[in-house]
């Protein structure tokens, strides 16, 4: 008979301890000042890459359900 686990050893969705060290790396990734350069060093480097990129997205996009609508509501509002 196994026991069930304890609540810090969750895991799945439920990985509550990897959901908070992901929040604070994120935070201090945000709060780095290394943001710009990184999203500089991933731009495309060639107008051939850039389509590519495009296609990409818009292949994904025809997968999706659409977006959420709370993400559609704060778009309007001005929060994103």
């Amino acid at each position: 008979m196994s026991t069930p686990p304890r609540n810090d050893e969750v895991q799945g969705e439920g990985d509550y301890n990897a959901g908070r060290r992901y929040n604070e790396k994120t935070r201090e990734f945000a709060e780095s000042g290394k943001v710009q350069p990184a999203a500089q060093d991933a731009a495309p480097t060639s107008p051939q890459e850039a389509e590519d990129l495009k296609k990409a997205e818009e292949e994904g996009k025809s997968h999706s359900k659409g977006e959420d609508s709370l993400v559609i509501d704060k778009r309007k509002a001005g929060d994103l």
